[in-house]
């Protein structure tokens, strides 16, 4: 969130609403509670409590792979206060850590803590929904689509059938992974077909709404909770305090971008703040953890979110329950569910690619000014860009195609942006989507200028996954880490150090430092920057608008860059490029570009 380009802090952690009051879940019986974990570790764990409670073996390898990647992440909570592979949680809402620990006998602290453990809480918990819908538990894989759905806690059905479908998809295709005792677990690929007409079984206890909220069907998203704030809040027609400019996009100004966001809070604490007229702040979406989509504004209008005028012209943006710094908590699946659920919906409705260069961070837009730089980081380093596509494709929704990726063209496809890289199968901070930049062909040689101080959540020096570049030269690190090395072109922040600290970055060659194998082709335009006048500078904008106000930065002529997407500036015929220019997209017209290549 943030004000018309004011910038907030960086971090701002707030409470979670862990609630006191959490909602007990009678436990049922039906399976006697033993104490203590499987033996022989996390392979037997998962035969253990398919034998104890009923519950198929492949259902609880795809939900401890689908919720915790087979982690119990060392004992920390996730967003929504869940714990284990197994998302055991204990929020507001829902408490199956309580009950899992009623029905087992094992004491919370273990099944927070031992995966083992935990996946013998999820089977009985499991088996509690099943019975909770029906008086036996299903005899075939395919019965358990709606204990899956109902296990999800969604706010919704639609979301609740999308969990179910995700659990289902990975034991159609299969997958291994490493579990924290190092234990290989492997689910092979089988053909089932689940009974989904069971879902309209699933009761839904949909959490209390925020003041000013109604459940009225009276949104653009069907499925959306209506938080829409109201009129009086228009900065055209307000007398004191105002949150957004009312508009008629996609008449007035076209929409070609969605904005991916995190609130730094709870998504209720978030949803009423977007209801203080005094916050400065809107946005349309907000994303819960257990899928709950809130509208707080028509997507007619314009939010103040982006940091970028420009883009809160252009875009939609959506909100998230989470912390960008501490992101390796793991948003979790739900909440990427219904997300991507949202997102499909305003790709096909705006006709909106499904890349980097449209689906954007709030951390890869840049400030529009040098003097309001920089602009926001969220959602982080450890938003899993792969994954979140893949969720968003599997909706329908088509990746770009044209003709053979240029020569030269890349994007990061990293195994951390798609699944853990800690011990035995933990995420850590190294479970990431953000890569280094150095000032020669080795990760031995120094980082390249950017912000002084340590900062979890700096951009200056760095790329993540799924945005283009271009690279004259590559080769392996000279340091021997394993890691490729790519020469490119990138706006660097060498002048931070400067007595007097400034954002304005200067176009420099750059090495990219990528695991091997993890450099994958993109489509893009390939554009070469000319000055327009002899030995003129080429600017560099924060924004497609023909002013000197919005110069952020230089680049030499003749430099390369990937250029995923060109605009008319708003109200004229004047084209521009969108080049990824450091860790955001900027802006070069089309005067001072060669199209060099093109997908």
């Amino acid at each position: 969130m943030m004000r018309r380009e004011k910038r907030r802090p960086r971090v701002r952690v707030l409470g979670l609403l862990l609630s006191a009051a959490a909602l007990l879940t009678c436990g049922l019986s039906g399976a006697p509670a033993q104490a203590g974990t499987s033996s022989g570790g996390v392979t037997a764990a998962f035969a253990a409590a398919s034998h104890t409670y009923g519950v198929p073996q492949q259902v609880l390898e795809s939900v401890c792979y689908l919720e915790g990647r087979l982690s119990s992440h060392g004992g920390r909570p996730s967003v929504e206060g869940g714990y284990g592979c197994m998302n055991l949680v204990k929020n507001d809402r829902a408490d199956t850590l309580d009950q899992a620990a009623k029905l087992t006998g094992l004491s919370v602290s273990t099944l927070q803590h031992d995966t083992a453990a935990n996946i013998r809480g999820g089977a009985a918990v499991l088996r509690a929904e099943a019975l909770s819908l029906a008086p036996k538990p299903p005899t075939s894989l395919a019965g358990w689509y709606a204990p899956i759905a109902a296990y999800s806690h969604a706010s919704s059905r639609s979301v609740a059938g999308m969990y179910a479908d995700a659990a289902y998809n990975l034991i159609a295709t299969g997958f291994t992974g490493t579990a924290d005792d190092g234990s290989r677990i492997a689910l092979a690929p089988q053909s089932v077909t689940p009974d989904k007409s069971t879902l309209i079984s699933v009761p839904l206890a949909p959490a209390a709404l925020p003041t000013g909220c109604t459940r009225d069907g009276n949104v653009d998203y069907p499925s959306a909770i209506d938080c829409v704030v109201p009129s009086s809040y228009d900065c055209n027609v307000a007398s004191g305090a105002c949150t957004y400019t009312g508009s008629n996009r996609p008449s007035s100004y076209a929409i070609y971008d969605v904005t991916i966001h995190d609130l730094e809070m709870s998504a209720l604490d978030g949803v009423n703040e977007f209801e203080d007229a005094n916050s400065g702040l809107s946005v349309h979406y907000v994303v819960d953890t257990d899928g709950t989509v809130y509208q707080t504004l028509r997507e007619q209008d314009i939010a103040y979110h982006a940091g970028n005028y420009y883009y809160n012209e252009h875009a939609v943006g959506i909100e998230h329950a989470g912390v960008d710094a501490s992101g390796y908590q793991w948003y979790n699946a739900t909440e990427y569910l219904a997300s991507a659920k949202l997102v499909a919906y305003l790709a096909t409705k705006y006709d909106i690619p499904l890349d980097h260069a449209h689906i954007t961070a709030h951390g890869t837009t840049p400030a529009p000014t040098v003097s309001t730089s920089p602009n926001h980081v969220d959602p982080g380093q450890y938003w899993l860009w792969d994954y979140y596509f893949g969720l968003i494709h599997a909706q329908g929704v088509p990746y770009p195609t044209g003709n053979t990726p240029a020569a030269g063209l890349f994007r990061v496809n990293a195994a951390s942006d798609q699944a853990p890289l800690g011990s035995n199968g933990a995420e850590t901070a190294a479970n990431n989507s953000f890569f280094t930049l150095y000032t020669g062909p080795s990760t031995a040689d120094p980082v390249i200028p950017g912000a002084p101080g340590a900062d979890s959540t700096d951009e200056t020096t760095n790329v993540e996954t799924q945005m283009p570049y271009y690279y004259l030269a590559s080769q392996p690190d000279q340091a021997g880490s394993g890691m490729t090395m790519y020469e490119i072109w990138y706006g660097e922040n060498d002048r931070l150090s400067n007595s007097t600290p400034s954002y304005y970055a200067d176009a420099k060659k750059a090495w990219l430092a990528v695991p091997a194998g993890s450099a994958v082709p993109v489509h893009s335009y390939v554009v070469s920057l000319k000055p327009t006048t002899t030995n003129g500078t080429i600017k560099i904008y924060g924004r497609p608008t023909t002013s000197s106000s919005y110069v952020i930065g230089t680049a030499p002529s003749g430099s390369l860059w990937a250029a995923p997407k060109s605009v008319f500036e708003d109200g004229t015929q004047n084209v521009w490029f969108g080049i990824d220019y450091n860790h955001c997209e900027a802006w070069v017209p089309s005067s001072e570009v060669t199209v060099v290549d093109w997908y």
